[in-house]
């Protein structure tokens, strides 16, 4: 059983960060803090689209240019993108080119776009938080999805979302700190 790892500076951290690098800082300046505003959840969920299949290591180093790709993730530019934008973007070595991902892109800025007339993508995913959240001592203890993100992954579907499925949701929720992600015993749970 794999509890939090003692980095080189003493920090116990999550032991998919105990090394320096990107994901470690990613992992104590952003992952499971609570993100403000439309575009930053729209990235998100993009990113965590784009990410299935993949190492998140391979996306967080092509973020930059998914932001520029994807016009700082601002939904009505996205949603007007057309097929010049995305043979733009199905040659754009910067970021993944999957051409399901890349609809799904598209698609789920329309969505979020369509959702402004409701409560908004914020709202919205900010209301799977869990009552209780979990508090996993051990990787092994983690689960890879809830009844939180197989209701978001419902909900998103219905109004319109693609590449939600139920585990990219429950990331999701991590990424964005719906509820604390980190171990028992790491420095960033609570914080």
């Amino acid at each position: 059983m794999t509890g939090p790892v003692v980095g080189e500076d003493g920090v116990p951290r999550c032991p998919w960060a105990g090394a320096p690098g990107l994901m470690r800082d990613y992992h104590d300046v952003e992952w499971g803090r609570p993100v403000a505003g439309e575009a930053a959840y729209l990235e998100r969920l993009t990113l965590e689209a784009f990410q299935s299949g993949l190492s998140w290591a391979t996306i967080l180093r092509k973020r930059e240019a998914f932001r520029a790709a994807f016009a700082g993730f601002d939904a009505d530019v996205v949603a007007a993108y057309d097929d010049t934008d995305r043979a733009r973007l199905m040659a754009d070595a910067g970021i993944v080119r999957n051409r399901l991902k890349v609809d799904a892109a598209i698609t789920n800025a329309r969505a979020t776009v369509a959702l402004r007339e409701q409560e908004g993508l914020e709202a919205l995913l900010l209301s799977f938080a869990p009552d209780v959240a979990p508090a996993p001592a051990t990787t092994e203890e983690v689960a890879t999805t809830s009844p939180g993100s197989v209701a978001m992954s419902k909900e998103l579907k219905r109004r319109g979302f693609v590449f939600v499925g139920p585990t990219t949701m429950h990331a999701l929720m991590e990424a964005i700190g719906i509820f604390d992600p980190h171990l028992v015993g790491c420095h960033r749970r609570g914080a």
